[in-house]
């Protein structure tokens, strides 16, 4: 590696990394020469990942706190960990609101207090949230999903503006119904519910998505290089949207 690829490797903390979408990115940064970091709860998966890693839960202030540090200096996070659960609206009880708020929308602030002030220091770094089409629109039976990463966005757009003479950015990226084990297990779900097979589940899902598919991990991960280099140096408080045109309407 030569003098300038090596002045241009990062150090980049992925937490969700152990499978899916988080996975795909840790995999594309790691292609791409950067040192990686990813985290999550479940040891056996980050284990099987390949990566350097810690055991957080982005749930916990502490356990973020020292995760983050354990790490030593970091470039680029992506606070990608996330989780979901279905419930009619006004049905949906307090535990499942209040959890879906913590590990969707609370751990991006947490994230973001421990990671950023570092940063801010070296004057560079880039803090990249995945969220979710579900932050720019509404679905039925994930409401308290869609209220934390609608809540996400404006978590993301306050930090970038008052970032924006540090050297740092803040940005989402906003993908679709993905090909992950997320999606997997709701099929399932659908599947075990409904009696319909594998391919009538999956039509449901990818029926807003004029391109008729599952988003592919590796397109999230693609977004999230791009907002990491310097072509997007100037992309700030931005939501990359990834959903062959769900949204466009």
């Amino acid at each position: 590696m030569g003098g300038q690829e090596r002045s241009n490797q990062k150090r980049v903390f992925v937490t969700g990394g152990g499978s899916g979408i988080g996975l795909a990115i840790a995999q594309n940064f790691c292609g791409a020469g950067h040192q990686v970091i990813i985290a999550g709860r479940n040891k056996s998966k980050l284990e099987a990942a390949g990566h350097e890693y810690v055991e957080i839960d982005v749930t916990d202030e502490q356990s973020v706190i020292d995760g983050v540090n354990s790490a030593g200096d970091i470039d680029i996070f992506v606070a990608n960990a996330g989780a979901a659960a279905t419930a009619p609206a006004l049905k949906t009880d307090r535990e499942t609101w209040d959890q879906m708020l913590s590990v969707n929308l609370t751990s991006t602030y947490l994230c973001a207090r421990a990671a950023i002030p570092q940063m801010v220091e070296r004057k560079w770094g880039r803090y990249i949230v995945v969220a979710s089409t579900a932050a720019l629109k509404g679905y039925s039976y994930v409401g308290a999903y869609a209220a934390a990463k609608h809540g996400v966005l404006g978590w993301v757009k306050t930090l970038a503006l008052e970032l924006s003479k540090t050297g740092v950015t803040a940005n989402a990226i906003c993908p679709g119904y993905t090909d992950t084990p997320l999606v997997d297990e709701a099929l399932e779900k659908v599947m075990a519910k409904t009696g319909k097979n594998r391919k009538d589940a999956l039509a449901a899902f990818v029926s807003g998505n004029p391109m008729g598919r599952l988003i592919d991990p590796s397109e999230v991960a693609g977004a999230a290089l791009w907002l990491a280099s310097d072509a997007a140096a100037s992309v700030n408080g931005q939501s990359i949207t990834i959903d062959g045109g769900e949204t466009v309407s």
